[in-house]
């Protein structure tokens, strides 16, 4: 009998969870078998299946656009309008657009987390962006190295027009105050070391 797994160790060996399973069960991404006691269950051709999985020919093809806040809609429209514009002289016609207000720096976006689920089930065949800090402000190279691993063309415009200066600004200063606030901690850390280590020197 070929080597089956329950949704728990088939979510540990895939890296999800088991709500995300019966998700995919439910809507048809990945679907589970069921055992004569309408148990679910994974075949370890699944597995392989899942661990090989590349972008179907007719997959969809997604523009993305992503602004840091919501007084930036203007932006994100013209970004929008920009993606359009592209599609319209390649030739390309797209299936789905999706939008998101978040720092680039945040990687807890809804519609960036739920395009990146979509494209390791197969399901996306282009990812269209304007600038590549629309999609993350770093670790770009690593995205896209998993988009290609997936079999999704990641097509990324460079239009800095539509790469808000100030939005870099902003997430500079971010990182500076994540920076500012762990050097603090690790002053006063330090203090306090000090203190007790003094007190345990002058004890008898």
């Amino acid at each position: 009998m070929a080597h089956t797994y329950s949704p728990k160790q088939f979510g540990e060996l895939i890296g999800k969870s088991v709500a995300t399973l019966q998700r995919w069960d439910r809507e048809g991404i990945l679907t589970a078998y069921r055992s004569p006691t309408n148990r679910r269950y994974y075949t370890h051709d699944q597995y392989l299946a899942y661990i090989g999985v590349v972008a179907k020919p007719d997959g969809r093809v997604v523009l993305y656009a992503r602004v840091s806040t919501r007084h930036q809609r203007p932006d994100l429209r013209n970004q929008v309008v920009a993606l359009e514009h592209y599609c319209q002289q390649h030739g390309i016609i797209p299936t789905d657009r999706v939008q998101d207000i978040g720092s680039g720096l945040n990687f807890h976006r809804p519609g960036f987390n739920q395009l990146f689920e979509d494209i390791e089930v197969g399901n996306v065949r282009q990812l269209i962006v304007a600038h590549q800090d629309r999609l993350v402000r770093f670790g770009f190279e690593w995205f896209a190295a998993f988009c290609a691993r997936h079999g999704t063309e990641l097509v990324v415009m460079n239009q800095d027009t539509l790469s808000p200066e100030q939005e870099m600004v902003n997430d500079l200063l971010a990182i500076v105050q994540v920076f500012s606030t762990r050097l603090e901690g690790l002053r006063s850390y330090r203090r306090a070391l000090k203190h007790a280590l003094g007190e345990k020197k002058d004890s008898p």
